[in-house]
């Protein structure tokens, strides 16, 4: 079987760590030339794992609700990578579990910055060159959290149903381009974003419930979150647009319940 991503460039936000890191590399092993970007370092370490498998990529230190640094994201794909044909907009934050009398206005709009705005830009800066190309796909990283309460904090929990928003509309007014627009809504992931709760449960041996509440009855990985992006990428996805992929052990498959042992 060929390589899924065989001469295409993709960018991918958030890739220091956790779902961007899983899907930078996959993406690289599948054939396509990555420009990895993050806030921090640890993209280097990213580009070092992907080039030490036969890969192709670079580094980018960039800030993903910053609209001057995203464009230069994308002209930099365009000039050292011969163009842009997938962007993963991942890159996120948590906004804090503030309560709705301590959450301040500051702590909102940050969090809406990154997650919310983020993507948008991501969405405008590429598109105008994908349109030119007749064909591309940006990726979006939503959450469960954008669907229902309960799974995260309220600025989170806001932004990301803004997100598949802007995913459902974007799509629209990129109609019959061949530019195509989706969502991903992970879960429960280890991820750099929920590594204390992780480390907390490991601390108190309470591992094994964690995820108790998906149908699965476990916690997921980055890189199965991941395999999604690669799907919504590739060609294999080219039905596929203005959508929100859940992919959550079937988490937001229920209503919230009590969970009791069976005897």
């Amino acid at each position: 079987m060929a390589s899924r991503l065989q001469g295409k460039s993709a960018i991918v936000t958030g890739a220091g760590s956790g779902i961007g890191r899983a899907s930078a590399k996959l993406f690289a092993a599948e054939g396509a030339r990555v420009l990895a970007a993050d806030v921090t370092d640890a993209v280097e370490e990213t580009v070092a794992q992907i080039r030490a498998a036969g890969g192709t990529a670079i580094a980018a230190r960039a800030d993903a609700g910053d609209e001057a640094q995203v464009k230069a994201l994308v002209e930099r794909a365009v000039a050292e990578l011969g163009g842009v044909h997938v962007v993963f907009a991942n890159a996120g934050v948590s906004g804090g579990l503030a309560t709705l009398d301590t959450l301040t206005v500051e702590q909102f709009q940050e969090t809406l910055r990154v997650n919310l705005i983020g993507p948008f830009l991501a969405i405008k800066h590429a598109s105008p060159h994908m349109t030119k190309q007749g064909s591309g796909s940006i990726i979006c990283t939503a959450s469960v959290a954008g669907l229902r309460a309960s799974a995260g904090g309220l600025p989170y929990s806001a932004s990301k149903a803004g997100v598949i928003s802007v995913v459902q509309s974007a799509a629209n007014m990129l109609r019959a381009t061949g530019v195509r627009v989706n969502a991903i809504c992970p879960g429960l992931i280890e991820t750099g974003m929920t590594k204390p709760l992780f480390d907390f449960a490991r601390q108190r041996g309470t591992e094994a419930r964690l995820g108790q509440l998906c149908a699965l009855g476990r916690a997921g990985a980055p890189e199965e979150i991941a395999t999604m992006a690669l799907f919504l990428a590739s060609d294999e996805a080219s039905y596929v647009t203005g959508q929100a992929m859940v992919v959550d052990g079937g988490l937001s498959s229920t209503h919230p319940f009590v969970l009791r042992q069976a005897r």
